[in-house]
């Protein structure tokens, strides 16, 4: 706690410490500890921290409105209350992480947390705590907002308002997010104290102070992080809606990125830059690293460096999802020829690839294993590098003791999506890799080719081709419907697509005065009809 200094004293510049000392704060009341100004900094005399006090606009006593499907979170808790009665469960989102020094990472929130609140601040904590009569009472424990009544609304570099902007607060924070009792955060230490490891789990790995607060649970704990992976797997109405958003923000993303190819991208980090100012435009930032892979970098998966040119005659692997509003992300693959037009050599491998994706399409149904859509694209797979010349026998390659066709397709084809791309993970096997696909799950579909440019068992006219096509579906009544439908996907299609884009953005350029900008508007109506018709009967699988 920093000491208070009377409001005669006066700091100076020249009573500063010196550099990489601590710098005590100057202030005319008590501080948190959090309230340290950085090493650059001058220190407030106290006649400004009292001049800094005064004369605000009261603020305003309405308490702000219930965040939207706020019936849905609540389901979600009670959903989460009936698994584990009689229990007080911690489920943290976690902290804002220093990306360098005093400079912090742009926070999201812990996937868990946010599903079952649809908060998005950092530091809060939800407990669920057990009623006598059964079932459970909502705590929120989140940050108060002290308003322009206490001077570290300017001082506190890490939680001040004039610094990060304001916190929601306590009552605030209650009605908005409809929960039983919301309190402030400094009243959780004594909280967490009462609790015991019998009869008590937690979220782990999302805080340190609150795992060093409750003793470890094992698999007690494991267990809460395993059910709320499970309930994540099948999605309701609003998460199918919120998936669709971020995969049409995708889409054009996409676009915008072709766009750029015809102008001044030269370079994948040029790419990343263009797609993910799409994602912080339409949402709250890329799901993931964006994988931006030309020419013979699409052979490494998880290519993210992104920092080799754009050849004309190579392809680029584009790799990339808008994270929405609500979190929730698409995850998309497309590979673009980056002149407009595939080779023989590079046309026959995406060919191939396509073909796999739709046979694990027609997997993709109620009651089928999870691992079914990746064994049919496989078996495609391996029977088109046989016809290639690649593999000498594609039912020997096929056999588990072998999986040679893994060399060039080195990943399984599928993977849950929602608010993490990989999305739950803590789910138990036979609920998730070895279970059974059921109508709301919502999966990828991405086979892929990978001829690395030093394979000899490859003939030297595909080395170094890498092609993937990823696609995001959700499992219906009676097979699939593939979200993200609307964006073109055979190579023919592709071509189109991307002539499609240059040539509209040709069009503006020919148009000479307001009268062609007139019958451009009159034309738009017709164009947007056509697209809606289109956009209705993409998608839908049986």
């Amino acid at each position: 706690m920093a000491t208070s200094i009377p409001s005669s004293s006066v700091a100076s510049d020249s009573t500063q410490p010196a550099i990489g000392e601590q710098q005590p704060l100057v202030t005319s009341e008590p501080q948190a500890p959090a309230a340290k100004p950085a090493s650059h900094d001058s220190l407030p005399p106290p006649a400004l921290l009292d001049f800094m006090l005064k004369s605000w606009k009261p603020a305003a006593q309405k308490l702000p409105p219930k965040i939207k499907y706020a019936e849905a979170f609540k389901a979600r808790r009670q959903a989460l209350s009936k698994a584990f009665p009689g229990e007080t469960l911690v489920i943290p989102t976690g902290h804002e992480k220093v990306r360098a020094n005093d400079t912090y990472y742009r926070f999201r929130p812990g996937t868990d947390f946010y599903y079952l609140t649809g908060n998005l601040e950092p530091d809060c904590v939800l407990v669920l705590e057990p009623k006598d009569g059964g079932g459970h009472t909502d705590i929120l424990f989140v940050e108060p907002n002290p308003g322009r009544s206490d001077a570290t609304f300017y001082t506190d570099r890490v939680k001040g308002e004039l610094w990060v902007g304001p916190r929601l607060g306590v009552p605030e924070s209650r009605a908005r997010h409809d929960v039983d009792e919301a309190r402030g955060l400094d009243t959780l230490a004594d909280y967490l104290k009462g609790l015991k490891a019998t009869s008590a789990r937690v979220l782990r790995g999302h805080s340190a102070k609150v795992d060093g607060a409750v003793a470890e649970g094992g698999e007690r704990d494991k267990a809460l992080a395993t059910t709320l992976s499970e309930m994540r797997l099948i999605k309701d109405a609003q998460e199918l809606r919120e998936l669709q958003t971020s995969i049409d923000a995708t889409q054009r993303g996409f676009e915008d990125v072709i766009r750029s190819m015809k102008a001044d991208a030269k370079s994948e980090r040029y790419v990343e830059g263009v797609f993910n100012l799409r994602a912080r435009v339409e949402g709250n930032d890329v799901g993931y690293n964006t994988i931006a892979a030309s020419g013979s970098h699409a052979c490494v998966l998880h290519w993210t460096r992104n920092d080799g040119p754009l050849v004309p005659g190579e392809l680029l692997l584009l790799d990339a999802g808008v994270e929405g509003h609500t979190l929730y992300t698409a995850d998309i693959t497309r590979t673009l020829p980056i002149t407009g037009r595939f080779s023989p050599e590079q046309k026959a491998i995406y060919d191939l690839v396509y073909a796999s994706q739709e046979a694990a399409f027609a997997a993709v149904k109620p009651g089928n294993d999870f691992m079914e859509p990746n064994r049919a694209a496989m078996k495609v797979l391996a029977e088109g590098l046989e016809k290639l010349g690649i593999l000498e026998d594609a039912a020997e390659a096929l056999k588990d003791e072998h999986q040679f066709y893994k060399r060039y397709s080195l990943h399984n084809v599928s993977h849950m999506l929602g608010l993490d791309v990989h999305d739950c993970a803590q789910a138990r096997q036979e609920a998730y890799k070895y279970g059974k696909l059921q109508a709301g799950m919502v999966l990828t579909v991405e086979p892929g080719l990978y001829f690395q440019k030093d394979d000899l068992t490859v003939p030297a006219r595909y080395r170094g081709i890498g092609v993937r096509i990823e696609d995001d579906l959700v499992v219906t009544a009676r097979g699939c419907k593939v979200l993200s439908g609307n964006i073109p996907r055979t190579a023919k299609d592709i071509e189109a697509w991307m002539s499609g884009v240059w040539n509209a953005d040709k069009a503006p350029a020919k148009s000479k005065g307001k009268k062609a900008a007139s019958k451009k508007q009159d034309k738009a109506p017709a164009k947007s009809k056509d697209k809606k018709a289109k956009k209705a009967k993409a998608g839908k699988r049986k």
